[in-house]
């Protein structure tokens, strides 16, 4: 389950984003350090495609896919020398899969905003690097003694003095010019900045309510100045709020407020951009269920998802379209009219099938 870190200063809406996202009542406090301890909460991935599958097969059970979001206390400056919580904070980060930076793109008289939302990115990015930094060196230490007496440690020891030479002048590893050969490898190394990026400015009402320029110029220039990461601006305060309310009620107050589909889905359809995710399904009366996979992952790795005895014992996946199937309208219908292909181990999942795995059960 893939596993998202929310970054940035204190009071910068990463609480109230939680709650918007996941639905909680995490304390979302206007005084620095509310948040001494990482939240980790749970969502359900929105799917327009599940629940036409869910009532087509009428389903006794849907099952969405899943996220995990980890609120992460406020970062300061200082923070990888351990100002404020510091590396208490800092190692909570290595555990997540991507990071998203919340910036404060809003100003109240509670809290007055210190820098720009560039600015805070680049101090988070600062911090991030100085950290990885001191990893570094730790890591080439052990690695410089080991690579005495095995040669074969020479190239990961070459490779750690060139990332530490570019973290040593402030700059995170996915700003850097090292190749993504480099950086693949250096992910077992478990760096900060060597994770994929969010970026969410987190705008005011008063910005929503003016047209939304201000809202498209922090984003524009948030998105001009990290290129490689995906950028959204929100007001998190009125998502918090919707998230609050009943299930039921819920999307009338997203219409009434002008938000769309909702925190929830227009996160999940960005973190599916940036870490090349995408879903299939299963669906039958007992249950329809929503599965990620990622890109390239075979029909054999997907039947791992469900179980490991599907991918040992795997036979043949027969699969269909999602929207293919639902035009048929079942799958009974889609099968006698010989919709329904036979695909090997090695196929090559595609976004939206809708698969029924054939395997032999171990003895």
């Amino acid at each position: 389950m893939e596993r998202f870190g929310l970054v940035g200063f204190p009071n910068s809406g990463k609480s109230s984003l939680f709650n918007a996202l996941t639905g909680s009542s995490a304390l979302a406090a206007p005084f620095p350090f509310a948040t001494k301890e990482a939240h980790v909460g749970m969502a359900a991935v929105p799917d327009r495609r599940l629940n036409l599958l869910a009532e087509m097969s009428s389903s006794a059970k849907c099952t969405p896919a899943q996220v995990q979001f980890c609120d992460i206390g406020g970062i300061v400056e200082g923070a990888s020398q351990g100002e404020g919580l510091g590396n208490q904070l800092l190692s909570h980060i290595r555990e997540v899969e991507a990071i998203v930076y919340v910036l404060q793109v809003f100003e109240t008289k509670d809290l007055p905003q210190e820098h720009d939302p560039l600015s805070q990115l680049h101090i988070l990015e600062m911090e991030l690097s100085l950290a990885d930094f001191d990893s570094t060196q730790r890591q080439l230490e052990r690695r410089t003694r080991q690579a005495r007496s095995d040669p074969s440690m020479r190239e990961e020891v070459a490779l750690l003095e060139k990332a530490a030479q570019v973290l040593a002048e402030g700059v995170p590893i996915y700003r850097s010019e090292l190749s993504d050969e480099e950086k693949i490898a250096l992910s077992a190394n478990f760096l900060l900045t060597n994770k994929p990026i969010m970026v969410l400015a987190n705008l005011g009402e008063e910005i929503l309510e003016t047209g939304g320029s201000a809202a498209g110029n922090s984003t524009a220039d948030l998105g001009e100045d990290l290129p490689q990461a995906e950028v959204m601006g929100m007001c998190v305060r009125l998502e918090e709020e919707v998230a609050q309310l009943p299930s039921e009620d819920q999307g009338e107050m997203l219409q009434e407020l002008g938000l769309g589909e909702g925190a929830l889905a227009e996160f999940a359809s960005a973190a599916r951009k940036l870490l090349s995710l995408y879903t299939f399904f299963t669906t039958g009366e007992k249950e329809s269920r929503a599965w990620t996979f990622k890109a390239g992952s075979t029909a054999r790795e997907c039947a791992g998802a469900i179980h490991t005895d599907f991918e040992k014992g795997f036979i043949r996946a027969e699969t269909i379209a999602c929207e293919d199937l639902l035009a048929i309208g079942s799958w009974t219908a889609a099968k006698q009219a010989g919709k329904i292909r036979a695909e090997g181990r090695d196929y090559l999942t595609q976004d939206g099938d809708v698969m029924e795995f054939r395997f032999t059960a171990p003895r």
